[in-house]
Order: structure tokens, then sequence, then C-alpha cells
């Protein structure tokens, strides 16, 4: 496994992904939950967004080709989307809604838009068409299992994560890891642009 890609591919599924705005949002939409129901949504909410992730990212960039699509407008594009998605990290207020209940929140809105969104799955695509080589996509992998196990562990102890940040901790957090993620995201489209170039 190449330690260098699993790094920088943790860093920014980690940023994207925000374990600990997840695990705050999860908290309040499980908020009147018993623990099996709440532990249950924690677990598949994860799961699905894993496989969708490892798959999107792996087979999302031969999909485009059979489309005629140019990996690197999916660059383009993508620095874009990603650039969109900070900015509403550091401009809007986080939403916190609560329904309370025994709902299945698994896919959405936990897996679908907040764990694998758009953003993050052409964030996986983007990770994933940077390694030419089986230990490049292993770092990959093992990168989106890293960060979702994290998120797994903080959504199960999220009642006492959120005694310990806070909104106001939170509302830091994402606004610090949304400047990281607009440079991450002009680089995408630095890449893009000189590979259209040469």
């Amino acid at each position: 496994m190449d330690i260098a890609i699993y790094l920088h591919a943790l860093t920014a599924l980690f940023v994207i992904i925000d374990p600990i705005g997840a695990a705050l949002i999860f908290n309040s939409l499980t908020n009147g939950s018993d623990s099996k129901h709440r532990n249950i949504m924690a677990v598949k909410a994860v799961l699905i967004s894993g496989v969708s992730l490892i798959l999107f990212g792996n087979y999302g960039e031969a999909l485009f080709s059979h489309l005629g699509i140019n990996i690197n407008s999916l660059r383009i594009s993508g620095g874009l989307l990603l650039f969109y998605t900070a900015f509403n990290m550091i401009t809007k207020e986080a939403e916190f809604s609560s329904k309370g209940g025994q709902q299945d929140i698994s896919v959405f809105p936990m897996s679908i838009p907040l764990l694998s969104g758009p953003g993050t799955l052409t964030l996986a695509i983007l990770l994933f068409s940077h390694t030419s080589e089986i230990s490049g996509a292993i770092a990959v992998s093992m990168a989106i299992i890293s960060t979702l196990g994290l998120t797994l562990v903080l959504m199960l102890a999220s009642k006492y994560l959120k005694k310990v940040i806070g909104r106001t901790g939170d509302e830091i957090l994402r606004r610090f890891l949304g400047v990281i993620l607009a440079a991450l995201a002009i680089q995408f489209i630095y890449d893009g642009i000189k590979n259209f170039a040469l």
C-alpha cells in the first residue's frame, strides 16, 4: 500500500465527509430513537456509503469514458463542485433537523447526500484516477474505509460527542475544513486545465 497516496486520500476524504459534523447531524436526526435503532442506522449508512464510494470510484471513470467524457473535464467540473461544497461549508449555517421517531435515515440523508453525496463521489473518482497501480487503488480504498470507520465510531458515540464539542465547536471546525477543501478543489481545477493543455 502506498502510504503517501493513503495520507493524501485520507486528508481529502476527512475534509469533505467531516466525520464530526456528520456525527452531530446523525445525533439530531436520531433524537428520540432507542440505542438499537441508532446503531443499525449508523452501520447501514456507513456500509452503503463505503460500497458506493469504492464502486463509483473504481468504475466511474470507465463510465464517463464510455460516455465520451474526458477525465480532465471531470477534474475541472469536480473541482468546481467541491469548491461549491467548500463555499457552503464556510458561509452557510449547519442544518440540524430533528424529526425523532424510528425513521430509516441510513440512505437519505445520512448516506446521500451527507456521507457519499455528489462531491464525495466525484472526489472518489478523482482519487482513483490518480492511481495507476493496484497499491494506489488499495491505498485509496483503505482511506475510504478508515474515514468511514471513524465516522461510524463517532456516530455511535454522538450523544457524548455533542456534549463535548457542542454547536460552536462544530461551526469552527466546519469552516476550517471548508477552507482546506476549497484549496483542494482549486488544485483539482488546476490539474485538469494543465492536463488539457498538454
